[in-house]
Parts: structure tokens; C-alpha cells; sequence
């Protein structure tokens, strides 16, 4: 008998890209004609991206700048979830945005509940921040690959370990 098949589905940020996307971003900026003078700042600290700016204005448009660049290198923009704008000392504005890595509980419950109401006959399975779905046919896993990315989850999950 063959044995059972299998994937993970997980929700990981690469940080290194993000660490290279802030890097260029930030050359980017600086050579840009209506920041010239202007205060900006982009730091990755522990979990979290600061994006600091003079007003809100300049704020967005970083992080416009910030999201095109993370998109070129293959960082999905949903795990980046910000915060409400603050303002700091001296009029600055400031804003924080947690770099999620991870599936959540709830997205977790989502997903399997969604699986057990496919009535594809395979298994999922919670293990920490990632799924486990395995079956005896691979073409079932494919109908729950299929499945899964036609949910609307506020996190991008990612299939890999496919066996």
C-alpha cells in the first residue's frame, strides 16, 4: 500500500527580502527630487516595520514607495498588516506595521473548516502556525490547494513539503 500524502500550508515572510526591499527603498527615496531635505526613516525592529515621515502625506507615499519594492521581491504585502498613524515629537508622523509569520487560530479554523465541509476525503491538521492536510490521493490534495486559495484569509499562505 502506498503510503499517505501530503502538504503544509504556512504563512511565512522571508525577512531577509524585507530587510533587502527597505534597503532599496530607501535609496530610492533618498534620490527622489520631493524628499530632498525631508525627514523619512524605514526600520525593521524585532516583528515590526517603523515608517517614520514628516507628515502623513510623506508617510503614504514611503510606503508606496516601500510596497513596490517588497512586490519585486516576492514579499506578500497581506503578512505586513499596519497600524493606525501616530504622531511623534515635532510634528513627524509616524506609523508601525507588524510582519506576520504564521498561521493565526482563527485563520487556522477557517481553513480547516473549510476543508471538512469540501468533504474531500483527506485530513487537516493543526500544528502550531502551519496546516498539515494529508490524504491517500494526491489529486484530493489538489482540490484542497485549489480550495484554500479561493478563501478570503487577511494573511498569504503558501503550500510547501508536498510528498
Amino acid at each position: 500500500m502506498a503510503k499517505d500524502a501530503s502538504f503544509d500550508i504556512v504563512s511565512e515572510l522571508n525577512k531577509e527580502e524585507v530587510k533587502n526591499g527597505v534597503q532599496i527603498a530607501l535609496k530610492e527615496l533618498k534620490n527622489r527630487f520631493d524628499f530632498k531635505g525631508s525627514l523619512f526613516d524605514i526600520k525593521i525592529e524585532g516583528n515590526q516595520l517603523v515608517i517614520k515621515a514628516e507628515d502623513e502625506y510623506k508617510v503614504e507615499q514611503v510606503k508606496d514607495v516601500l510596497f513596490s519594492k517588497l512586490i519585486k521581491r516576492g514579499v506578500p504585502l497581506k503578512n505586513i498588516q499596519f497600524s493606525a498613524s501616530e504622531h511623534a515629537l515635532g510634528g513627524n508622523a509616524r506609523q508601525a506595521a507588524e510582519l506576520v509569520n504564521g498561521i493565526d487560530k482563527e485563520s487556522a479554523k477557517k481553513i480547516t473548516t473549510a476543508i471538512k465541509n469540501s468533504k474531500i476525503k483527506v485530513k487537516a491538521q493543526i500544528q502550531e502556525d502551519r496546516l498539515r492536510v494529508t490524504g491517500k490521493n494526491r489529486d484530493d490534495l489538489q482540490q484542497v490547494i485549489a480550495l484554500v486559495k479561493d478563501i478570503e484569509l487577511p494573511i498569504d499562505v503558501q503550500f510547501i513539503n508536498y510528498r
